[in-house]
């Protein structure tokens, strides 16, 4: 990200000395710099070339003055940045916004390459991660404190579980995003390359070519997706990524923990990630899924998961080239091949040319024959379930152990069987969410004797969908069915009531989960649950899978409900409590986090969040959802998915070690005081600020909050009224999406320092930074935030609304949180004691403000109505696409939506 070389090498002495001086406390490791000033130099010379000089100066002068500014704060450099943005004609500002969006997704690419970099240079050198870091090393720490047999039986219960939502879906656009993958694959190649050679040059070319396509790329959508454009984006992932990395993260694990055993015997990795996914299935707010979309979701993903099984089985197939002589069939397998022969002689024939004497080559090949006749609905050779294949796969395992090729049996072969334990034939465990109040409605409907609405209509035939998926794709593939502002147990009771109203005593297996959102149903949750586990239904299907019950937390609508300090501090109570209700009443528990990608809907860290979880909350389990730009982010790239799952699952593994329980338990004890304090005044200081007469307009008014939902995002209505008249009718999505545009990010740490301020002792709160990790985590999580807001910027934005009371409230809360955060985490400044993040948040954090500038530039022509043209005009139309085109800058500049 070196600042000097975004665009082109810096030519007058000003820039070079402003410049200099601004990159001269970065720390930027060479490498990177590297790739950022050849990727930096390509942007120029695309500017140049595509717009002329003017244009390239024109962004230079905006972004020498912005780094200015970002550098002295007593000089009249910002003044000067805003007059540069306002001077630009709107087809300028257009221009120079989309040149610094382009940067940003060059800088986030160099910064995804550096972080392959160094994982693939750990890789080689062992005992550089730390404890808590990676499954290997948390099960050896686990072994010491509770011994090998019960390590042994933790480990094959471990499970992580990421559920992948639709909203917010990226700001950039999937063709965006495929340009930048194919940036990053030209990266690498230009990596392996000879220095000066024809191939680094032709590596460079084509960059060039690709940074000019990700420049005449329009950067907005022209429409919203559907629902189904949302399914096919999130296979994306599965294809280019997850298929293939998950098995190689059990097999990495396999080997850290076992060495040369590994691949010679049976594993002792279970196959523990299982991936679920509500789109397609989120119906929440959004009338554009139905039962309709729900099957041809499911459909996809099953065809998606089948390819790739018949691929794989016939790349490991292919190579199984072992002679019948040095390795014979077993019976079995022999059988296998005989019962084939007899059903299809034609291809039978076909399979035994291209493998003669090779049994166990001829059988792979023929399992993927009949998963091929599985997607396509070959009646006569599919598979019924992908239990069966698992057995097929088990038969020539066992068949290659006994004839003595064990390590083809327990390496390829074990890949397979891997890969089928995740994925099955659904790839994805596709989940339902509905609101109550739906189903209440619905209800009311049925046993009035009146007809039926199509909504209700609309109800009954989700039940009938997932009964067809899991007729065909196994009990897997669908089934759990999330209930949304579940306040009491009825709640969970109507849907099996729904259920029967549409298919009688032939309703589907279902997984009721209650999702407790607000403040009060978060501490509501223990009474319902114990009411609900009472019903049959529920006593049925907990006899059926081992006394389990999910139950899922809300962490968006509690934050905007009391704020982010006391919405915290009321999940771990309901996390405490749950937990401890369901360890007495011996149910086996897994709590569902509902967290976002932002801050203030429970993003951050996920491993430093699982280990600050209460006792017997996590038991070796964890699911939570991943959303939008967090998707690639994590998943997008192998090696960081790797990581990150072994990371997650770490943590889960080792969150319920005796002295990880023991420090959280322990410190939330000893300072359950310092907790109410920070709850009440937290509380108090967030409802004279929402609560406040006229707030709801007036957040419309200082934040691009209305005009987000006019991006093309996602499916999914940005909020439920037509209206911003009352918070109630926002979804949480864009009320954080808003504050983050406003460089403000309130949503991520107001009341926090009135909440510490309260406390007041600094010594008692410095030793509970140290000692506990909830409030360790909170303030790490509020000091990420915080060192994205601005509050210069933020002092325009706020200054768009005629209510300096409520603009005083913010900027003291600001003041007084960055005050205290400070103090506790040491330094001089924000996040100097997370180096490599402060890094990146401070070498874009003066180009995202000449985004924001632009921004702010839009917003008043938009705000201003006697002073702009009509709305409608075309004057009007233009700044509105500015807005747009800033937003999805700053998006990509802070790496985040919502």
């Amino acid at each position: 990200m070196t600042p000097e070389h975004v665009f082109t090498e810096p030519t007058n002495t000003e820039a070079i000395r402003v410049i200099g001086r601004f990159e001269a406390g970065q720390g930027i490791p060479d490498a990177m710099r590297s790739d950022v000033r050849m990727l930096g130099g390509l942007l120029g010379q695309v500017l140049r070339e595509a717009g002329g000089d003017d244009l390239f100066d024109d962004v230079e002068r905006l972004r020498l003055a912005t780094i200015q500014a970002y550098e002295d704060s007593t000089s009249d450099a910002f003044e000067r940045a805003s007059a540069i943005a306002e001077s630009f004609t709107i087809a300028r500002a257009d221009e120079v916004a989309r040149a610094f969006t382009c940067y940003f997704h060059l800088v986030n690419l160099a910064e995804e390459h550096q972080r392959v970099r160094v994982l693939r240079e750990r890789a080689g050198q062992p005992g550089r991660e730390d404890a808590a870091d990676t499954v290997a090393t948390a099960y050896a720490r686990l072994r010491t404190e509770v011994g090998d047999e019960e390590a042994r039986r933790r480990l094959a219960g471990l499970r992580f579980h990421p559920v992948f939502t639709a909203h917010p879906t990226e700001a950039r656009r999937r063709a965006v995003s495929s340009s930048i993958r194919r940036l990053s694959d030209l990266l690498t190649q230009h990596d392996a390359s000879s220095a000066g050679g024809a191939e680094q040059h032709r590596a460079r070319r084509r960059m060039l070519e690709e940074i000019d396509t990700l420049w005449r790329t329009a950067p907005l959508r022209a429409q919203k997706p559907s629902p189904t454009d949302e399914v096919r984006t999130v296979m994306g992932v599965f294809d280019e990524t997850l298929f293939t990395t998950v098995p190689h993260v059990y097999r990495r694990i396999d080997d850290a923990l076992r060495g040369e055993e590994s691949g010679a015997s049976a594993p002792v990795v279970p196959a523990f990630v299982r991936i679920g996914s509500w789109v397609g299935g989120d119906r929440d707010g959004n009338p554009f899924v139905t039962a309709s979309v729900t099957r041809e979701a499911s459909q996809i993903a099953s065809d998606h998961v089948l390819r790739g099984l018949e691929r794989a089985l016939e790349r490991i197939g292919r190579t199984l080239t072992l002679d019948a002589e040095t390795t014979p069939p077993s019976a079995e397998v022999a059988a296998l091949w005989n019962d084939f022969a007899d059903a299809d002689a034609d291809a039978a024939a076909a399979l035994a040319t291209r493998s003669p004497d090779e049994p166990h080559r001829r059988v792979l090949l023929l399992l993927a024959h009949r998963v091929a006749a599985t997607r396509q609905g070959d009646g006569a050779q599919r598979y019924g379930s992908p239990e069966e294949l698992l057995a097929d796969l088990r038969a020539v395992q066992a068949s290659l152990v006994a004839s003595g090729a064990r390590r083809h049996a327990f390496g390829g072969v074990q890949h397979l069987i891997w890969q089928v334990e995740t994925y099955g034939f659904h790839l994805t465990e596709l989940e339902v969410r509905q609101h109550s109040q739906v189903h209440a409605k619905a209800l009311a409907e049925l046993e009035s004797g009146e007809p039926i609405s199509a909504q209700t209509e609309e109800v009954l035939e989700v039940f009938r969908a997932i009964a067809e998926i899991q007729r065909d794709r196994g009990l897997r593939a669908a089934g759990r069915y999330v209930v949304s502002f579940t306040q009491a147990a009825s709640d969970l009771a109507n849907v099996h009531r729904l259920a029967r109203h549409a298919l009688g005593d032939d309703a589907p297996v279902l997984d009721v989960v209650p999702l407790f959102e607000t403040f009060a149903d978060l501490q509501a949750a223990p009474g319902i649950l114990a009411e609900a586990v009472t019903f049959p239904e529920f006593r049925a299907r907990m006899a059926e899978t081992g006394n389990r019950l999910e139950v899922m937390l809300g962490y968006s609508d509690s934050s905007k409900d009391v704020g982010p300090v006391a919405a915290n501090l009321a999940l771990y109570e309901a996390q405490e409590k749950i937990a401890l209700w369901a360890k007495d009443a011996g149910i086996e528990l897994t709590l569902f986090h509902g967290r976002g990608g932002a801050l203030g809907r429970g993003g951050g860290p996920a491993n430093s969040a699982i280990l600050a979880q209460p006792p017997h909350s996590v038991d070796g389990r964890f699911k939570l959802t991943e959303q939008g730009e967090v998707i690639f982010a994590r998943y997008g790239e192998p090696a960081i998915a790797m990581r990150h799952i072994d990371q997650v699952a770490a943590a889960t593994l080792l969150a319920s070690s005796p002295s990880v329980e023991e420090r959280t338990s322990g410190a939330a004890a000893r300072y359950a005081e310092v907790a109410a304090v920070m709850d009440r005044s937290s509380r108090d200081r967030f409802f004279s600020l929402v609560k406040a007469e006229g707030f709801a307009p007036w957040f419309a008014t200082v934040t691009p909050m209305e005009e987000i939902g006019l991006l093309a995002l996602g499916s999914r209505p940005a909020r439920r009224g037509l209206s911003v008249e009352s918070l109630e009718d926002l979804r949480a999505i864009p009320w954080v999406f808003a504050w983050t545009q406003a460089r403000i990010n309130l949503a991520g740490w107001f009341g926090l320092g009135t909440a510490l301020e309260a406390v007041g002792d600094e010594a008692l709160l410095a030793e509970a930074y140290r000692e506990w990790p909830l409030l360790h985590t909170m303030i790490d999580n509020v000091a990420m935030s915080l060192a994205k807001t601005d509050e210069r910027i933020a002092r325009e934005y706020l200054a768009l609304g005629d209510r300096d009371d409520l603009a005083a409230l913010v900027l003291d809360e600001l003041a007084l949180t960055r005050q205290w955060v400070i103090r506790l985490t040491g330094g001089e400044g924000l996040l100097e004691n997370k180096p490599v993040l402060q890094r990146a948040v401070q070498l874009r954090s003066p180009y995202v403000d000449a985004l924001s500038l632009l921004q702010l530039r839009a917003l008043r022509a938009l705000r201003s109505p006697a002073d702009a043209e009509p709305t409608g005009s075309g004057a009007d139309a233009e700044q509105q696409r500015l807005l747009l085109l800033s937003v999805s800058g700053v998006a990509a500049g802070l790496q985040n939506t919502g």
